[in-house]
């Protein structure tokens, strides 16, 4: 009779961080939640926070927008924003960012008693949620709150309070009946009837692709034994005795500090002793290096960045040298970042026009390097975007 043998298989459990990425509108009793779980604009700034080159790409073009920081034809219109202190210098950057991160900004405007006068604030543009549209098919307003991934994100109704405030739609004719308001800025997207979306949407699982390839890394440097090494006992144990064994491995062999660490054992039976098996890599780096490149160029192509230099990425096959890389910032600034900034110029135009009726504002450029060879321009909201001009032999950041 053959002897019952018991054989016992363990995977380590590995916890998924895994996001759906659904943008979906969904309209409730009172407001629209953006996305299926209302956490839509939460997940882009995760994915933000948790991918190398997909933050590389966003501060870069955030810093291009921002250049060296907001003109007028009175500078003294740029001082104060509020009463807290705040420039429309520091307004402008954390519009910046949000227009990037998430196609949209917002502010609250804050009238005088007498009316007169308006202070403005910027809101995060991930606490906003629209209300349903009126009957002529305008968002009458907006809900702000900070906590949306509590209980709010599971309810169709809302009550306003300490941590839910309601603001209507900017409309300075309304002031006297509305005091606090909000102005949203919203870029058409085809299919979004209530919120914008970012212009690098579809490569949303290259992010995360970008960011579970780390992740693999991370896992499989401090797990240590598990793509390696296949170890085979034979002492037939309980339950027990097996998970005994292995956590004695996992304490003295497994991790990044145990690399290359002697493996000894003493057993009573030289025919139970353990069989130790290596696993083969297969070309598993190269693979790994493949799709690293492939994430790289997927990411500047969605954030349409012409070369990697700008981010100070030198890659294969490329000179590098300073003509090339002006030319690549050249289009680059002309047609990502001179866009981003007519669209910002046009908004804060619009609500600084309150106060200052002849407010004129434009963006300096940054320079590419700092020894002045390059040219030095002023973008406002009217600047025609149209460089068939330019002279490519000899190139300058602005022509």
């Amino acid at each position: 009779m053959a002897e019952n043998k018991k054989f016992t298989f363990h995977t380590i459990p590995i916890e998924s961080n895994r996001k759906e990425f659904n943008w979906r509108e969904k309209n409730t009793k009172e407001y629209v939640k953006n996305g299926e779980d209302n956490l839509f604009p939460n997940h882009l700034i995760e994915m933000y926070n948790r991918s190398s080159v997909h933050a590389a790409c966003i501060n870069a073009i955030t810093q291009g927008i921002i250049g060296e920081g907001l003109t007028a034809n009175n500078e003294d219109y740029l001082t104060n924003a509020n009463s807290k202190g705040q420039s429309w210098n520091d307004l402008f950057q954390m519009a910046a960012l949000d227009y990037k991160l998430h196609g949209s900004f917002a502010f609250e405007v804050i009238y005088s008693k007498d009316r007169s006068r308006a202070e403005y604030y910027h809101i995060d543009y991930s606490y906003i949620r629209a209300a349903e549209k009126d009957h002529r098919g305008h968002v009458p307003g907006y809900y702000v709150c900070t906590e949306w991934d509590r209980k709010k994100r599971f309810t169709n109704s809302i009550a306003t309070g300490d941590d839910v405030m309601y603001l209507p739609n900017y409309n300075p004719l309304q002031r006297e009946e509305e005091p606090s308001q909000i102005f949203v800025h919203h870029a058409y997207r085809p299919g979004q009837e209530y919120y914008p979306l970012p212009d690098y949407v579809a490569a949303l699982r290259v992010i995360e692709l970008d960011t579970e390839v780390d992740n693999f890394h991370v896992s499989n440097i401090k797990n240590g034994l598990a793509p390696s090494l296949a170890i085979t006992t034979f002492t037939n144990g309980s339950d027990d005795q097996v998970a005994s064994i292995e956590q004695q491995l996992r304490a003295n062999y497994g991790g990044s500090d145990n690399a290359g660490a002697l493996i000894y054992m003493d057993v009573a039976d030289k025919e139970a002793k353990p069989e130790i098996t290596p696993i083969p890599q297969n070309g598993a780096d190269g693979y790994y290096a493949d799709v690293n490149d492939m994430v790289m160029q997927k990411l500047l192509t969605a954030h349409r960045i012409t070369s990697p230099m700008i981010l100070g990425i030198k890659t294969q096959g490329q000179l590098g040298g300073r003509d090339e890389t002006l030319d690549a910032y050249l289009l680059f600034q002309n047609t990502v970042l001179i866009p981003y900034q007519q669209n910002i110029l046009t908004s804060l135009e619009a609500l600084m026009s309150f106060n200052y009726e002849d407010v004129v504002l434009g963006v300096e450029q940054r320079k590419l390097y700092s020894d002045g060879d390059e040219e030095v321009d002023v973008i406002t909201d009217s600047e025609t975007t149209d460089r068939e001009q330019i002279d490519i032999e000899q190139p300058e950041l602005l022509a």
